[in-house]
């Protein structure tokens, strides 16, 4: 019987033992921290793949906002995790949701004083950080806290900015003076960093003025090797253009978001965009309004010599008898129609018929390929794009549309969706990624 057992045990084994590394890994890639230290206890070869580096290069934390003790268990095991396996890591993100009180900001920012210092003294490969949301203008974040986070931040960047590539720090909203010195950080001892992606989106508080900072101009001198660069419309000044010129070569990208709280009556000259434009070749302007809807102030912005190549309006579903979308849709969003490539609208225009000057916008931009409105429309508006796209006057990939009613029921307009469905599904199974839709806007 033992001479039997001596034979059949190294047989058994040997399925898991011989287990391609590539599969073990795999299964690994998909379990959980606890899961992954029970599985790592079956034999000595599961043991060994628990510290392959394949599973640890990425990692996302969420810190709760409100107080649970399983929330705080699972930030407890994460941290411990990060600190053991840390030196492993290349992209990390870091959520914190809504917090609740001082008390809780005040356990984020001792737990990522001691996550950043690991990390800052056992990894040499981190290529990515992302931090987003922190909304350090609020009241929970007092001011000591405040500073410590900032402190242990900068400290981490000054020893980390050598390697990292990408730096999201959307929705920090920070002063000028404290987003400058983190952004500082990148380039400590240095007069440039290797940052080729930096999402500084809501980075500054509301109604700062941060495109006449000088800080915030120098600041941004040292960023050399951009490939995409997120931001404000109130960051965005002449001498900004300027400095992003001088390393043009590399910059694809720029996404600027346009808030109605944020300053944006700065005058841009036209020819400063023509510059960066000759300069970066292959660059897409991307712009995002939220509530700045009125033809004059979009018109200040949206410069002819700017190589727009997607624009996405929204109001938010305030409504103004006073404003017009007409204008921007005749005068102003053809001057682009050799660039545009996508095109969102969010809008109530219940005082206001939109259908014709849509539909001949559409069929002006040649290179759009993504279309996504929510406003009050004629239910055959559908049946209009989905006919010009049959003949060949527009060449869309995705088609959005949520259509606004004033009636309670939208069985009418339902019936009517299904019937151009039917007469158009052909054409959309094949072409379009489609999405219709009534609303009733009460």
């Amino acid at each position: 019987m033992d001479e039997e057992s001596e034979l059949i045990q190294p047989q058994d084994q040997s399925c898991w033992a011989t287990l391609p590394d590539v599969c073990l890994c795999r299964v690994f890639w998909w379990l959980g921290d606890r899961d992954r230290s029970r599985a790592a206890l079956v034999c000595r070869k599961w043991n060994q793949m628990m510290y392959s580096a394949d599973l640890w290069r990425y990692r996302t934390i969420t810190f709760s906002g409100r107080p649970s003790r399983v929330h705080a268990s699972e930030v407890e095991s994460a941290l411990w995790y990060v600190k053991k396996f840390g030196r492993y890591l290349e992209r990390l993100e870091v959520k914190f949701l809504n917090p609740y009180n001082a008390v809780l900001t005040k356990k984020f920012q001792v737990a990522m004083r001691g996550l950043l210092s690991c990390l800052s003294k056992s990894n040499n490969r981190l290529k990515s950080l992302s931090i987003q949301h922190l909304e350090l203008d609020r009241l929970v974040w007092r001011n000591s806290i405040r500073s410590s986070f900032i402190r242990s931040l900068s400290f981490f960047l000054k020893k980390m900015g050598k390697h990292l590539d990408y730096l999201n720090l959307k929705g920090a909203r920070l002063t000028v003076e404290q987003g400058c010195h983190i952004l500082d950080s990148l380039s400590h001892l240095r007069n440039e960093n290797v940052i080729s992606e930096l999402n500084i989106e809501d980075y500054f508080s509301h109604h700062l003025a941060v495109y006449s900072s000088p800080q915030f101009k120098k600041t941004m001198s040292t960023f050399h090797n951009l490939v995409s660069l997120n931001l404000n419309y109130n960051c965005i000044s002449d001498e900004l253009l300027e400095n992003l010129c001088e390393n043009a070569s590399t910059l694809w990208t720029i996404n600027i978001k346009c808030h109605i709280h944020d300053p944006h009556g700065q005058v841009i000259w036209g020819m400063s965009w023509a510059k960066l434009a000759r300069q970066a070749t292959n660059l897409k302007v991307n712009f995002y309004f939220e509530r700045i809807m009125k033809y004059e102030r979009l018109a200040r912005i949206l410069l002819q010599e700017i190589p727009v190549r997607s624009i996405s309006l929204r109001s938010c579903y305030f409504s103004d008898p006073d404003w017009s979308m007409r204008p921007t849709l005749t005068d102003l969003l053809p001057t682009f129609r050799h660039t545009l490539q996508k095109l969102t609208f969010e809008f109530n225009n219940n005082h206001e018929s939109l259908d014709e000057e849509l539909h001949l916008l559409i069929i002006s931009c040649r290179k759009l390929f993504y279309f996504k409105i929510w406003a009050f429309l004629d239910v055959r508006f559908v049946e209009r794009i989905l006919k010009s796209q049959k003949e060949r006057q527009c060449a869309l990939r995705t088609l959005k549309v949520r259509i606004y009613t004033n009636r309670y029921e939208t069985n009418e307009e339902d019936r009517t969706l299904r019937e151009i469905y039917r007469k158009y599904r052909k054409l959309i199974d094949s072409e379009l990624s489609y999405f219709v839709i009534a609303y009733p806007m009460m």
